[in-house]
């Protein structure tokens, strides 16, 4: 099977790419294989292989995580718990956190 490639072309500024070809070359790889790796990478998971958020995002990832704090006090009022405990919102960000960084790992 006969592979073809083609040419692209990228604009970064000289500081950046000189960086990154230290960063390539301490790594053993040049700029085209990592360019390569990070878009196959990129296919493979269907998702950019880091977290990438906007300022909206957060926002919205802000609002949701206080209407689920909210929810579970309804949730622990109902139970016949006045309160959720510091310890209990503690947990609750620690798991949010840990999965937000699996999910950043893919």
């Amino acid at each position: 099977m006969e592979s073809s490639s083609t040419n692209i072309t990228i604009r970064m500024d000289r500081e950046t790419k000189r960086d990154f070809e230290v960063f390539c070359d301490n790594v053993g790889i040049n700029l085209t294989t990592a360019f390569n790796m990070f878009v196959k990478a990129t296919l493979r998971a269907r998702a950019l292989p880091f977290a990438v958020c906007d300022t909206d995002s957060r926002k919205q990832a802000r609002k949701e995580f206080i209407e689920n704090i909210e929810a579970m006090q309804a949730q622990s009022v109902l139970n016949g718990t006045d309160t959720i405990s510091m310890d209990e919102i503690d947990d609750i960000i620690k798991e949010a956190r840990q999965e937000n960084r699996r999910q950043a790992n893919g």
